[in-house]
């Protein structure tokens, strides 16, 4: 019984860093990969590097992006911050 004692300290701060770090970060981690999933030809998105670039064809690991008339550069997936949202 002492040594359950001793032990529930820690199993509490276990819990408690599962449930504030490790459970959100991996529930945000989902919810970008659906992002990514979820790009096709014409959405609007933002690179790592703060480009505002456009979807212009979509490969199992890149993204083929437009970032102007006749500028199209090849992305890395993981290169896609997020989706951009027009605020107008």
């Amino acid at each position: 019984m002492e040594i359950l004692s001793q032990l529930l300290p820690f199993i509490i701060l276990i819990a408690i860093m599962y449930f504030v770090i490790i459970r959100p970060q991996q529930k945000e981690a989902k919810n970008r990969q659906e992002m990514i999933a979820s790009l096709k030809k014409g959405d609007k998105i933002v690179t790592a590097g703060g480009v505002i670039a456009v979807v212009y064809k979509v490969e199992e690991q890149f993204f083929s992006v437009k970032i102007n008339d006749e500028t199209i550069v090849k992305i890395t997936k993981e290169a896609v911050a997020r989706k951009y949202e027009d605020e107008a």
